[in-house]
């Protein structure tokens, strides 16, 4: 992503984290373009409070609660607009008219020229047993993680134990009925980029693609 931004508007001065969770996209981005400035955005007070407590007190940055759900959600960022739109395996949580609304309140929010990019579950078309299979394997292969490391569950429980963690999981249990979010929504890559062109992107399209995983680009 952070190569399709460079291409496409240089060294950005202005980028949107949006659903950032824990800032994990932030820490690469100042790396790369140490001079941005980054608005992170997020709805989980938990992932937001570590993105505060790892990124807070960096004046390049900015952390704003704000629910993608809601059509006003815009309004809680700082005024002006974006070289670029970050996010990643985020935004299949929201359904099919929610995610074309935020698409389109992305072409308002990002300047002429500039670029937003997805990072999701959006199969290609054109391999339906191929892709099928893929996403069967996908769900009965276990991740091996390192020893010690935690899995989204395991972190969970740990992070509900937490005294700093504890009452802002519980929030979002409450936000989301429970631990787990609810069903997701993962359409094939051509419907992220024909609703992408419909939200007033003049251009979109896969820049990267690994099995059922992809980067759709979207130049406004």
């Amino acid at each position: 992503m952070f190569d399709v931004v460079e291409a496409v508007a240089g060294s950005p001065r202005r980028v949107l984290d949006l659903a950032c969770g824990p800032g994990s996209i932030t820490v690469r981005l100042l790396r790369r373009f140490p001079g941005a400035q980054a608005t992170l955005v997020d709805v989980d007070p938990a992932l937001l409070a570590i993105a505060d407590g790892v990124l807070g007190g960096d004046a390049r940055l900015q952390v704003v609660r704000a629910d993608l759900a809601d059509p006003g959600w815009a309004g809680a960022l700082p005024a002006g607009v974006y070289d670029a739109v970050l996010t990643a395996n985020s935004l299949h949580r929201l359904d099919e008219p929610v995610l074309r609304r935020v698409y389109a309140d992305l072409a308002d929010l990002i300047r002429a020229g500039g670029v937003a990019c997805n990072a999701d579950p959006m199969a290609p078309e054109g391999g339906g047993t191929l892709i099928e299979a893929l996403e069967r394997l996908a769900h009965q292969v276990q991740p091996v993680l390192p020893e010690g490391e935690l899995d989204w569950e395991g972190w969970c429980q740990v992070a509900a134990a937490d005294p700093v963690l504890a009452p802002l999981v519980a929030e979002r249990n409450k936000r989301f009925g429970g631990e787990t979010h609810p069903p997701e929504f993962t359409p094939p890559l051509a419907w992220h980029t024909a609703a992408l062109r419909e939200a007033g992107f003049t251009e979109a399209g896969c820049v990267w693609c690994h099995g059922i995983g992809a980067i759709v680009a979207a130049l406004r």
